[in-house]
């Protein structure tokens, strides 16, 4: 078994300096918003559409067994975090868009290392599920 402070010290398989780059900050709220079923999906599609930009019903159809409240409460919040922004426009009947911000655009790039890890371990860790879920309570 390897050291958790080995591998917070390891940089892309390779020995870091003694000063590692990683460094957990305390809770803030932000791992949790980015934990939750919805938030990547909407940041995700987000950032998949034309011009950048989806109106409410848009999402919701595209992101398959969200809620209108858990869409709305997902945007709010990353609204509120200031990564997402909402664009209103007074029509008849109005009109709302949503949009990543710069620094929305900027979590999709934080993500990256978390979909190159789940792509290289995927494999591994659907063993490691079938091994316990195969032995004996």
């Amino acid at each position: 078994m390897i050291r958790l402070e080995k591998l917070i010290h390891r940089r892309s398989g390779e020995e870091a300096k003694s000063d590692p780059d990683f460094r957990p900050i305390p809770s803030n709220g932000i791992c949790t918003r980015l934990g939750d079923k919805w938030t990547v999906q909407v940041i995700w599609r987000l950032s998949l559409a034309s011009g950048h930009r989806l109106r409410f019903s848009a999402l919701k159809n595209e992101i398959d067994g969200i809620t209108q409240r858990m869409l709305t409460l997902t945007l709010r919040n990353l609204e509120r975090d200031g990564l997402v922004v909402r664009h209103y426009f007074p029509e008849v009947p109005p009109r709302v868009e949503y949009e990543l911000t710069e620094m929305g655009a900027g979590v999709l790039r934080a993500l990256e290392g978390i979909n190159s890890w789940i792509r290289n371990n995927l494999s591994h860790v659907e063993e490691c599920r079938r091994e316990y879920d195969g032995a004996e309570p």
